[in-house]
């Protein structure tokens, strides 16, 4: 896994547009608290802390996995940043010494596993952190093939000012690259689109079981038009 946000880390939370704002966190974190109950949580790519922070303040005890150092850094210089511990590494293979009521990982993070094998690792490895009946839930878009006409592999996903960015999609390989181009950088991230069901069989694979699918945080009902899915799966006793 590579670490594609180290040159954009001082300013990553200024793109986050209205993903940043508490409109979008607050339903995460009560989602989040309720799962964790009273126990701890731990967030697979904590980044700067979008999600852990406020969860934290909620007193739910949580542990961070990050790649990126100049990503904690960030976290680190946000008040409360401190407090919460976090492991260096690459999410399918980083261990922390506890287990967890459960592990989440947000905002499309798990196709930025470009192979099918990370992306079950990353499910393994997750499982391997949670207790009996603990869950792991995964935030992520459902593939916007719809949206490609035949023969067309980019689709735009965002036209401002100061902002152009466009996915380009490889429908055979089930790949995805996401170019963006803002304040004179570009960033081009490759990813790994995948489907609820082919999720649904990486956590079978690693001992999880399916209890809810929701199209948001809101725990609106899962449809055929929904557009991203809040998964959670139950590590089997």
């Amino acid at each position: 896994m590579t670490d594609w946000f180290g040159d954009w880390a001082d300013r990553y939370d200024a793109g986050l547009g209205a993903m940043g704002e508490a409109a979008a966190i607050d339903p995460v974190v009560d989602v989040l608290a309720e799962l964790a109950g009273d126990g701890a949580a731990l967030e697979l790519a904590i980044g700067t802390g979008r999600i852990a922070l406020p969860l934290a303040a909620r007193g739910v005890p949580v542990h961070g996995i990050e790649l990126s150092e100049p990503m904690v850094e960030q976290l680190r210089a946000k008040p409360g940043g401190n407090a919460i511990p976090v492991t260096l590494g690459d999410m399918t293979t980083a261990r922390v010494d506890a287990t967890f009521s459960v592990a989440y990982l947000v905002y499309n993070t798990i196709n930025n596993l470009t192979t099918q094998d990370a992306q079950v690792a990353c499910f393994e490895n997750a499982s391997r952190h949670l207790e009996p009946g603990g869950r792991f839930v995964i935030e992520v878009g459902v593939p916007d093939l719809q949206r490609l006409p035949p023969g067309e592999r980019f689709v735009p996903i965002g036209v401002r000012d100061d902002y152009v960015g466009v996915d380009e999609y490889d429908v055979l390989n089930q790949g995805l690259v996401s170019h963006h181009q803002a304040t004179g950088r570009r960033l081009s991230m490759p990813f790994r689109y995948v489907w609820p069901s082919e999720l649904d069989l990486m956590a079978r694979i690693a001992g999880m079981t399916l209890r809810h699918r929701w199209a948001d945080w809101h725990r609106s009902p899962f449809t055929a038009d929904s557009r991203k899915h809040v998964s959670v799966w139950q590590k089997t006793s």
